[in-house]
């Protein structure tokens, strides 16, 4: 089954084209806290059936570890899914691909917080590819020209919630490295979802979001139930089990299903394909990505070499 793991990263990112491309939009019209709280409670609650008899191991864990999951929690569960569902509910005023392709910083943005907590210098290489694909970014959003805010124009929005998924999402995996020496990834994946449908609740109660819940269509029940089998916690399993498998470099290629598949469905869908300009970003992006996730920093510490030798999304 090794032979085919690069293939299941690769299922694992198209299934999260899918959901950022297909699926999420479509819930665009219910409050973004109700969308991750349900999504979140409904995906804990699966697997805690199916993982019930596992969940002894859950003892095992210290004080830093659950420290460490509630900040995984928090920044990937209700920062990252939060701001990415933000943006993408901007359906009918950008270019749902662009949002999906500025998100893939989320490499640059965990090496530079694995700089800070991991006490790890990153090289002169490390800020170059890391420079370029914030100018491909840019490319892809504005082209050579100065951002200008247009009354009615959700662009800009997009950008910066996309970018602030890519922080929490990139964050998450930094903490995400030390929540998982105790336990398996399975473990590791229920422990994240459940806390962070715990987090949500308080969420969207303080909001009021949560009371909503009459505003959900049958069709968009279809939708949830869609994400929780295949891309919430399905996909992360396929994602994990194939990342164990393979270099970090190997499954930073695989990635690039995702984006591929979003470019793919935004046109064939919406008939929205990207101009020469931002196509120019987006080589620049994804390029550069591909070589900030190949080069670690010259001097690493253990720690950091962990991380490094891990890391994929």
């Amino acid at each position: 089954m090794d032979r085919f793991a690069p293939l299941f990263v690769i299922v694992a990112a198209s299934l999260w084209g899918i959901d950022g491309i297909v699926l999420r939009p479509s819930l665009y019209s219910l409050p973004v806290p109700l969308v991750v709280f349900v999504e979140s409670s409904a995906i804990a609650l699966v697997l805690t059936l199916v993982l019930g008899h596992r969940l002894k191991a859950l003892k095992e864990l210290t004080r830093r570890d659950w420290l460490a999951f509630l900040a995984v929690a928090i920044l990937g569960g209700v920062v990252g899914t939060m701001s990415i569902t933000r943006a993408l509910f901007y359906v009918n005023y950008v270019n749902l691909s662009v949002v999906v392709l500025i998100q893939k910083l989320q490499p640059v943005f965990a090496i530079l917080l694995a700089a800070l907590w991991l006490k790890e210098k990153p090289g002169p290489r490390f800020v170059l590819w890391a420079s370029l694909a914030v100018a491909g970014a840019y490319i892809m959003t504005f082209g050579f020209d100065l951002p200008v805010v247009v009354p009615g124009d959700k662009t800009l929005y997009a950008v910066l919630f996309a970018l602030l998924a890519a922080f929490g999402f990139g964050a998450s995996t930094v903490f995400g490295k030390r929540a998982l020496r105790q336990v398996s990834f399975e473990i590791g994946t229920y422990i994240r979802f459940a806390l962070t449908a715990f987090l949500m609740s308080g969420v969207a109660l303080a909001t009021g979001d949560v009371f909503q819940y009459r505003q959900i269509q049958p069709g968009q029940l279809w939708i949830f139930t869609l994400i929780v089998f295949t891309t919430g916690g399905p996909a992360l399993f396929l994602y994990y089990y194939g990342l164990k498998r393979i270099k970090a470099s190997v499954a930073t290629i695989c990635e690039l299903a995702f984006p591929l598949t979003a470019i793919v469905l935004e046109y064939v869908l919406r008939g929205n394909a990207l101009t020469l300009v931002q196509w120019l970003g987006a080589v620049a992006l994804v390029g550069s990505i591909i070589q900030v996730s190949r080069r670690p920093s010259r001097k690493l510490t253990p720690e950091a070499a962990e991380f490094h030798g891990n890391s994929g999304n």
